[in-house]
């Protein structure tokens, strides 16, 4: 009976790792587009904070799609886009909208939106710049912003 056990959780293991390794392939696009889309609404008045990175870090790590990236890979992406966004607001604009409209399913888009709303409170003030932001954002994935209350 042990040599079955310890072969059933290899087995397991070993599936577990083929299926973080699928979901990775299938959601490169959703986890580019979600930080450049984070980073965006965190960068919309000027300051990227540490309140709207840790929100946007929870996010992911709740993230049933999302959560099988090593937290050090998620980082690593995050900060290129902040520092994208702080090098050139117009250029890092224009590569996030590339990466932004490769999210075509409709209830991710959703979420995407939310996720974005959320970073842009996250400090406590929701401000103008940033519920601007999210309505550019909205309007690329074809989304009303009505539906986001901006």
């Amino acid at each position: 009976m042990g040599i079955f056990s310890n072969l059933f959780d290899k087995v397991k293991h070993l599936s577990g790792d083929f299926l973080d390794e699928c979901k990775k392939l299938a959601n490169t696009n959703l986890l580019d587009a979600t930080l450049a889309a984070c980073m965006w609404i965190a960068a919309a008045d000027g300051e990227i904070k540490s309140e709207e990175k840790q929100k946007m870090i929870g996010y992911i790590e709740r993230s049933e799609a999302l959560k099988c990236y090593p937290k050090t890979e998620v980082v690593k992406l995050a900060n290129k886009w902040g520092e994208d966004f702080q090098f050139d607001v117009g250029i890092a604009e224009e590569n996030a909208k590339k990466v932004i409209e490769k999210v075509t399913d409709t209830d991710q888009a959703r979420i995407l939106v939310k996720v974005c709303c959320a970073i842009g409170a996250a400090d406590g003030d929701f401000d103008e710049w940033e519920k601007t932001a999210v309505r550019k954002i909205c309007n690329i994935l074809g989304l009303p912003p009505s539906q986001f209350g901006l």
